[in-house]
């Protein structure tokens, strides 16, 4: 599919190019049709500490983004029962995102069997982090 990008002379007044949006909209409806997920929630702890936690082993063994073998990884942050946001990463995304980006080993879950990186939302969205994305878009 052809990748479009909306430009000035595509544009009338606040209108962004319509191809562009639609484009994008089938892009959703075909990841949500066609892709499979790995649904975390993160409960109310996130908001004073900035942090989410993204398990990567369990009982000594891999899982989480170590294991999965979804398409998506979707991670809510939630405040009490409500979803304040719901975050999507290509899995092969957020795996490099992580092997890149300073995080905390933590141990937490049931009899803290559970090994998890710490990431902080705040560098998650750094510049620096979209910079490494670019680069490796550009080098395939």
């Amino acid at each position: 599919m052809e990748h479009l990008e909306p430009n000035k002379k595509d544009r009338s007044k606040f209108d962004i190019d319509l191809a562009y949006g639609k484009f994008h909209e089938n892009e959703i409806a075909n990841m949500f049709e066609n892709s499979k997920f790995e649904i975390k929630s993160e409960r109310d702890i996130w908001v004073n500490s900035g942090n989410i936690a993204i398990e990567y082993e369990s009982y000594g063994r891999p899982s989480g983004i170590a294991a999965t073998e979804s398409d998506y990884w979707l991670h809510k942050l939630c405040v009490g029962d409500k979803t304040f946001a719901r975050l999507i990463f290509d899995v092969d995304t957020l795996r490099q995102i992580i092997d890149r980006l300073d995080k905390r080993d933590i141990r937490g879950g049931d009899h803290n069997a559970s090994r998890m990186y710490l990431l902080s939302l705040e560098k998650l969205f750094r510049k620096d982090v979209f910079k490494l994305y670019k680069e490796e878009i550009a080098n395939g």
